[in-house]
């Protein structure tokens, strides 16, 4: 017996999706204003990258690229008037160690401005995906119930009940492979086993076996000699019959 289930959302998604909308928009305002503070001083600074850079020459300082490019030229004129090496490599007493040093400052300050612009960027992406997943989560908590009818077999917590019913063979199965027997070996046949015979003094005549197809001889029993004048044993002789008066004897 089957059963209906209504799924409902949760009451606190719609909260929790309003929150991410917000801090979503929170967050865009911030990045946003990072990004302008950080531009106005850069701009405010009147800095034109150098016609010798090897990107963007004579554009105005007042974004993360311009910032980079303006850097890297800094870092190329202070490296080209010490020879090649860095403020920590030139002697103590060298007079070009104060303006590696001056190049050296505004390189970092720089690249302090080119990190603050990436912070803002992210800040403001991440604004708009909390936005984006804020959205989403409002439409789920706004959405309707949902009736599941579930089988009678499945109890409320998700597993099988004992009395859930044998799954079904689909219909359409494919046919079961003939099984092949396995070939059998016969096994060894053993003589039959002769009983031992009993002997007796009074032997019977042996009959040889008849073989199929061809005929036996019968061989007449053999008959013992006669002795004159004594009968033979196991026979019955008529007696002698005395000869008639007149009859010669022979």
């Amino acid at each position: 017996m089957s059963s209906t289930v209504t799924v409902r959302p949760a009451k606190g998604v719609g909260v929790i999706g309003l929150l991410s909308v917000i801090a979503g928009i929170v967050m865009i305002i911030a990045g946003g204003v990072t990004w302008g503070v950080v531009s106005s001083q850069l701009s405010a600074e009147d800095i034109t990258v150098s016609d010798d850079a090897s990107f963007l020459a004579g554009a105005h300082v007042s974004g993360p690229f311009s910032a980079y490019a303006q850097a890297e030229v800094i870092n190329k004129h202070a490296l080209e008037m010490s020879d090649g090496q860095t403020y920590a490599e030139l002697p103590q007493d060298d007079e070009r160690r104060a303006t590696v040093m001056n190049a050296s400052f505004l390189r970092a300050s720089l690249f302090t401005s080119v990190v603050a612009f990436g912070v803002a960027a992210l800040v403001i992406g991440l604004g708009i995906m909390f936005i984006l997943i804020g959205i989403a989560l409002r439409k789920i908590a706004s959405g309707p119930a949902v009736a599941v009818e579930t089988p009678g077999g499945y109890t409320s917590g998700g597993g099988l009940s004992s009395a859930a019913p044998p799954a079904h063979t689909p219909a359409h199965a494919a046919p079961a492979a003939p099984v092949t027997p396995a070939p059998t070996t016969p096994a060894p046949t053993t003589p039959p086993v002769t009983p031992p015979t009993r002997t007796s003094t009074h032997t019977a005549p042996v009959e040889e076996p008849k073989s199929p197809g061809v005929p036996t001889t019968q061989v007449p029993p053999v008959v013992e000699p006669k002795s004159p004048g004594v009968p033979p044993t196991g026979t019955d002789t008529p007696p002698a019959t005395p000869p008639a008066e007149g009859t010669p004897p022979r």
